[in-house]
């Protein structure tokens, strides 16, 4: 198996080294794993493509390649100009370091990423390691996707549907908080909300006087219905996500019609 890689934490994030192992247990003996990976950070960029600049890449050592750009830059440059034109056989994006759960997923670059590779018609996978104070201060915060990321990969490609129609499907996987030890298992559920979450700027003024905005997200551990993927990782479990593109409100058509007519 040929598997390509990427995040939005950057080439040098642990969160890819992670991520590296993974697929190449997954890619097994005689497979290959291909990284291309932003050069810099490049979190909270969603789904974005760099079309009005180009994008500069280099080689940093054998099937490794990082990139001026976002992360679907990244798989656009993979996919078209690395791998010159050859798919791989999977796209696996991440690990992140922070949850992609409930209404962050709007924002991820590593979802973003996985997003671009089934547009592609790539299969794809987004991976990100949920944080919090039970696996934060841990030698290996990624505990929990280290030691179950491989299982879970492999369930995914063994037994879960993989539509090649229309918008096909990709898979959003979060890790809980935790470490590996006690991880209970893992759920297939809906992208969830957290209750009064929302992104929001923080002022600050620089020695110089000049006033910046940070941008900040709310309380992370905020509750989240069952069912949902927020709710599955502060329980403790893996929380697995089936995803397309395609942002239509299905279920409101028929009503916005009426009103309309």
């Amino acid at each position: 198996m040929r598997i390509l890689i990427t995040n939005d934490d950057g080439i040098n994030a642990p969160g890819l080294a992670v991520l590296h192992d993974i697929a190449t247990e997954v890619a097994g003996p005689d497979g290959e794993v291909w990284t291309v990976a932003p050069a810099f950070e490049q979190s909270g960029v969603a789904h974005c493509i760099s079309y009005v600049h180009p994008t500069m890449i280099a080689e940093m050592g054998p099937r490794r390649f990082a990139a001026e750009g976002t992360p679907a830059d990244c798989v656009l440059a993979g996919l078209y100009d690395v791998l010159d034109g050859t798919p791989p056989d999977l796209v696996l994006s991440g690990v992140n370091r922070g949850n992609n759960a409930a209404e962050n997923a709007a924002y991820s670059g590593t979802i973003g990423a996985a997003m671009e590779a089934a547009l592609q018609d790539v299969p794809a996978i987004a991976l990100s390691q949920y944080m919090g104070p039970g696996n934060v201060k841990l030698d290996n915060p990624f505990e929990a996707a280290a030691a179950h990321g491989v299982d879970i990969v492999r369930r995914l490609i063994a037994d879960a549907p993989w539509d090649s129609g229309s918008y096909r499907l990709f898979y959003n996987v979060n890790f809980p908080p935790i470490p590996a030890a006690e991880v209970s298992g893992f759920e297939v559920a809906r992208q969830g909300q957290r209750k009064n979450v929302r992104h929001s700027v923080e002022a600050h003024v620089s020695p110089g006087g000049r006033r910046f905005l940070w941008v900040k997200n709310g309380d992370q551990r905020a509750p989240c219905a069952p069912g949902t993927d927020a709710n599955a990782n502060l329980e403790g479990r893996i929380s697995v996500t089936p995803m397309r593109a395609d942002f239509t409100a299905s279920e409101m058509l028929d009503a916005v019609g009426d009103a309309l007519s």
